[in-house]
């Protein structure tokens, strides 16, 4: 897997900043340059967003955060860096100076990508030295949950510098589709533009609002887009004769003069008015970031449903989603803590805000989830971790016993702690506490027995030898350790009474 080391970004805006905390997410340094006096500030909120998108999308162990330097001087930032993302206002003299500054301060192996969404990578590289390194690299907004980036070359570009671009991508959870020839606008947005027209003239000619052409697209195609594309989508609609069929049905349909695509419609300040108004009647009062938010939830609900599909092998970007968690978890290494002798902390975790009802308390699931990370801790320290998994045999959790002794809340810093209660040949059984990391508090226990199986086979067996080594130490560890306070209790027993 080739992988970005040290990255750099020019421009800290909406797509720059998107950019940053995709890298930052991804384990990766990132050094800034933006001379705005806030790009600190915008860059800031825009990581935050992602962290909290993030904790949405996935529970796979994410690598430790990287670095982020704010340079004062763009050679300062780019010298290092083996790709380099130029996310400047959409300028074609600008982007020539900034690309041309790039090219003579970084170092000859950098990979050079441009986040333009239409100038032609041929007219950005024309004053380059080493014009060959230079390709587009257009994302979508939001960078760090979208995964797609269209990468384009130009005349001068090499073969090479696409196939190391594309070969880059997955490791940071992105998917790279080479557009084989420059043209303005590239595929995605050509696509986005013409759709773009036709709804400015449905505005404008007083079809609908703003609000229902939404509702339109979110409610209906714009659902089977967003895991199966147009030409997938209508190969279904054309039934058992596939898409030939279609074609045959409604091919005729594009000779018809209903579209207005062809005829510009005139953005006066009478309907950018009417447009701005009805906007901000849509809003009803959410700021940018609420509908960043928003919006963040929704993609992360959608990739994960998507990663659940096609009998949980993945479909469409769910699929990519699906291959990137498995490379956290492969890379993913279970520190042991130092004392055996009593409970293994595990799992440290903060209650974010996808974690919260709306009472601001941690959900029932949630709760769930941190104790199936502290016994998938523990099954890693022991060595029943993914490669395990991947050579035939597991540990299935076979029963479970939750007690909700306190709330955890919005922002809690949580820790989750594992004590061994008896070990054998095919069963683990474990006694998990979750705690206030601050104040030690018990929020919630959790008893689970777990079976080793088979999975090839679909039936229990024993567990490794080395497995069952790590386990049993564990055990003989944890045996002067006093039996948890509600092991061996099942729901509806009256509290134990301590007798004299």
């Amino acid at each position: 897997m080739i992988k970005i080391n040290k990255a750099a970004c020019v421009g800290g805006g909406v797509i720059g900043g998107g950019w940053i905390a995709r890298f930052l997410l991804a384990g990766i340094d990132v050094d800034v340059f933006d001379p705005h006096p806030e790009a600190g500030r915008i860059v800031g909120e825009v990581i935050a967003n992602a962290e909290r998108a993030y904790a949405m999308l996935t529970g796979a162990p994410l690598p430790p955060r990287g670095k982020l330097t704010f340079c004062k001087t763009l050679e300062e930032a780019v010298v290092d860096a083996d790709w380099i993302q130029e996310s400047v206002p959409e300028r074609l003299d600008l982007k020539r100076n900034v690309l041309m500054e790039i090219d003579a301060a970084c170092r000859p192996d950098a990979l050079i990508g441009s986040s333009t969404s239409g100038l032609l990578p041929s007219d950005l590289q024309r004053d380059m030295q080493f014009p060959e390194r230079l390709f587009v690299a257009h994302p979508y907004n939001p960078v760090y949950l979208l995964p797609l980036v269209e990468i384009v070359g130009g005349e001068k570009t090499s073969h090479a510098t696409i196939k190391a671009a594309i070969e880059k991508l997955p490791p940071i959870g992105m998917k790279g589709v080479h557009i084989t020839k420059e043209i303005e606008a590239f595929v995605g947005d050509r696509l986005l533009e013409a759709l773009w027209r036709e709804a400015l003239w449905l505005i404008h000619d007083d079809i609908c609002s703003v609000e229902t052409l939404d509702d339109v697209i979110r409610y209906s195609f714009g659902l089977r887009w967003a895991q199966m594309g147009l030409f997938q989508t209508y190969r279904i609609a054309g039934g058992e004769a596939g898409m030939r069929h279609f074609l045959a049905q409604f091919g005729p349909c594009l000779a018809w003069p209903w579209t207005k695509l062809t005829d510009v419609v005139d953005l006066d300040d009478a309907l950018v008015e009417k447009i701005g108004q009805q906007s901000d009647e849509q809003a009803d009062g959410l700021s940018i970031r609420d509908l960043e938010r928003i919006r963040d939830e929704n993609l992360a609900g959608i990739l994960q449903a998507l990663k659940a599909g096609n009998g949980g092998q993945g479909w469409g970007a769910g699929e990519l989603l699906k291959d990137f968690e498995h490379s956290l978890w492969a890379g993913a290494k279970q520190t042991a803590p130092a004392d055996h002798a009593v409970p293994l902390k595990l799992v440290e975790a903060r209650v974010s805000p996808a974690w919260v009802d709306y009472n601001g308390h941690m959900t029932e699931h949630r709760y769930l989830q941190v104790f199936g990370d502290t016994t998938d801790a523990l099954l890693r320290l022991i060595g029943a971790d993914l490669a395990y998994v991947e050579a035939g045999h597991s540990y299935y959790t076979v029963e479970t016993h939750i007690r909700h002794l306190g709330e955890a809340k919005l922002g809690q810093a949580i820790s989750s702690a594992c004590q061994l209660l008896s070990v054998d040949d095919k069963r683990l059984h474990i006694f998990h506490t979750m705690s206030d990391a601050i104040s030690g508090e018990t929020l919630a226990t959790a008893e689970q027995m777990l079976l080793h199986v088979d999975s090839k086979a679909g039936k229990s067996s024993p567990a490794a030898p080395d497995v069952l080594a790590k386990a049993r130490a564990i055990i003989e560890a944890h045996a002067s350790l006093p039996l948890p306070d509600g092991a061996g209790r099942h729901v509806g027993q009256k509290p134990r009474v301590e007798t004299a």
